[in-house]
């Protein structure tokens, strides 16, 4: 009789659960569907990037960051003092046997896609010889050249092999100047009139650079001078880009040695003026600063804009206190060299303004009638 009734009691909650069910849910619902399988993660095939020169101070981020990353692989290097790739492949855990003593061998062996150039500037056309007949893309860290001469013949060989050749600064992965240049191109506050760009440091030899690079640095054979091409450049390819890839009608400049028993063959403080029909733009580059400098400030006619290192930006209108502005997250091509040179040079992007070799030959126009305007 008990577990008549137990039965009973059990069908009956069963009954009131399967009618509650019934009277909650809608008539036409559908069953729940089935978790989504996670996506597969992207496959990214490393570039192979090969190195021509070690003695830039620059090279070991790089040789750092290719052991850190996966969408990077090198595959040669050219440097013609085995001692100092010796000393660097220990530090860095790079295999001897990517080791060149010419970047002819170097290319014809390991075959890379696009290859950094981490040597003295008056190199760079010599580097690009001998790449873009083989159809591998350059990037050149910063100046693209000192010399007229020399920038054209890179943009000659470029254009006939079909080759990108891009320069590398670091203010090119700043947001706050993309920031500053998009509110510039918006219109919002006027024509731009006047822009200031300060960069520079302490000096190589005061910040510790290493004796190779420290050596033709300050070689004005090599480097073309000291801080005017050294820093000169920041300040160039900011103001040809924010106005729009114009030439300057006029340049003008001052050129010093601050400390001749530092450095006695180069200068180590540049004042340069560059005059545009509706815009002046002064650059000073120094080796002389009490700190690291990569600042710029754009007057325009109805607001002004300093942007310092990184995501640093402030706005000013007319007769108010600065304001600080959150820039814009930087698109994912830009977010370093590196992601933007896999992907230009396998055409998943465009190619940037800042890093192109257009704005870059008016680079070396201006360095170099700076550098001889003493």
């Amino acid at each position: 009789m008990l577990n008549w009734l137990i039965s009973i009691v059990a069908v009956t909650v069963a009954a009131a659960i399967i009618a509650l069910v019934l009277v909650t849910r809608p008539a036409n619902a559908q069953p729940a569907p089935a978790p989504a399988p996670a996506a597969a993660a992207e496959t990214v095939v490393p570039l192979r990037l090969g190195i021509i020169g070690l003695s830039h101070g620059h090279v070991e981020g790089l040789l750092w960051q290719a052991g850190q990353r996966k969408d990077l692989v090198i595959v040669g290097i050219s440097e013609p003092d085995r001692a100092l790739f010796d000393r660097l492949a220990r530090k860095y855990n790079i295999d001897a046997s990517l080791y060149h003593a010419t970047a002819q061998a170097m290319l014809d062996s390991a075959k890379p896609e696009a290859v950094s150039v981490m040597g003295p500037i008056s190199e760079h056309r010599a580097a690009v010889e001998a790449c873009a007949p083989r159809g591998v893309h350059t990037l050149l860290e910063k100046p693209l050249a000192f010399s007229r001469a020399d920038a054209h013949a890179i943009a000659d060989l470029a254009r006939k092999h079909k080759v990108l050749v891009l320069t590398n600064y670091e203010t090119n992965w700043y947001a706050s100047l993309r920031e500053a240049g998009r509110l510039v191109n918006s219109g919002e506050l006027g024509p731009i009139r006047k822009m200031i760009f300060r960069h520079g440091h302490r000096g190589p030899k005061e910040i510790g650079c290493s004796p190779e690079f420290l050596d033709w640095l300050t070689d004005p054979a090599r480097n073309g001078g000291g801080a005017a091409v050294d820093f000169g450049c920041y300040g160039a390819v900011l103001s040809t880009w924010l106005m729009n890839g114009q030439r300057p009608t006029g340049i003008t400049a001052r050129l010093t040695t601050l400390k001749p028993d530092v450095y006695p063959r180069v200068d180590d403080d540049a004042t340069i003026v560059l005059t545009y029909p509706t815009a002046t733009a002064i650059i000073q580059a120094s080796w002389a600063w009490t700190h690291d400098n990569k600042d710029a400030d754009i007057h325009a006619e109805r607001g002004s804009l300093h942007a310092g290192k990184w995501n640093d930006l402030t706005r000013r209108s007319p007769d108010q206190p600065p304001a600080k502005v959150t820039p814009a997250e930087m698109p994912g091509h830009l977010a370093n060299e590196w992601t933007y040179l896999r992907q230009v040079v396998r055409g998943q992007c465009e190619v940037d303004p800042l890093s192109s070799l257009e704005f870059n030959v008016i680079v070396a126009e201006i360095l170099d009638a700076a550098r001889t305007a003493r």
